[in-house]
């Protein structure tokens, strides 16, 4: 019997498989490239680092927070690491707006367990960040309320007797809101009546005159806005007699 003869291809159709052949493992070596470093990008986050010291964490937390105009908070943390005793940690803050940090403001360093902190007393809400190296905490925003104060002409008025309500709120926000509330039976405010902060030689000031028929316990909140959290007076109560 006789063998069949092998069948013979064109060159064209080896040249043109052989081609389609380079062009596949060419895209899988891209691919390839491309997936590793995206999947490398994904797990880096803030308060980790990669390589040696991917067991390293930097936490960072504020209290109290938010704090009155004037007064202080602590920001604070701790370094997880091996080496995590005595380590230099550098505070960074970028005040409203945020633009950018303002770099090494404050630094310290880690205790024997890893513990940190600073006391600050920022003006304006504020952003804070601290690291270790090239070790970054994620961001703690402090917010600062408007220091307001509240002031009664008479807290013991006849029934029916108009009474100024009146004080200052701290930093200077000349034009805005401020509401006089009162507290109602379920221990909630309700708002019973508005007024405007405006200027004075020292911060912004604000006065209301209101007709006092019962007794009742009195509060104003000054409004907030982009730079400052919303501020609350002290309490006042008013005894309406007659």
């Amino acid at each position: 019997m006789v063998a069949p003869a092998p069948s013979r291809r064109p060159a064209a159709y080896t040249t043109r498989k052989a081609l389609l052949l380079r062009i596949f493992l060419i895209a899988t070596a891209i691919s390839v490239a491309v997936v590793l470093p995206a999947a490398a990008e994904a797990n880096h986050k803030p308060g980790h680092q990669g390589g040696p010291g991917a067991s390293e964490q930097l936490s960072l937390g504020a209290k109290p927070n938010p704090i009155v105009f004037g007064r202080a908070t602590v920001v604070s943390g701790r370094l997880t690491a091996t080496n995590k005793a005595g380590r230099t940690v550098t505070l960074d803050g970028a005040p409203y707006p945020y633009t950018s940090f303002a770099n090494n403001i404050a630094t310290t360093t880690t205790s024997a367990n890893g513990d940190f902190s600073f006391t600050r007393k920022p003006r304006l809400n504020t952003r804070y960040r601290v690291r270790v190296g090239n070790l970054f905490s994620p961001t703690t925003t402090v917010l600062v309320r408007q220091r307001a104060s509240f002031f009664l002409s008479d807290s013991t008025p006849r029934r029916g007797q108009l009474v100024r309500f009146s004080g200052r709120s701290c930093p200077t926000h000349d034009g805005a809101v401020v509401s006089i509330q009162k507290r109602t039976t379920t221990g909630s405010f309700r708002t019973v009546a508005r007024t405007r902060l405006r200027e004075a030689s020292r911060c912004s000031v604000y006065s209301r005159r209101l007709r006092i028929y019962k007794d009742g316990v009195f509060r104003t909140v000054i409004a907030r806005d982009a730079d400052h959290a919303r501020g609350f007076s002290r309490r006042r109560s008013v005894d309406a007699h007659g």
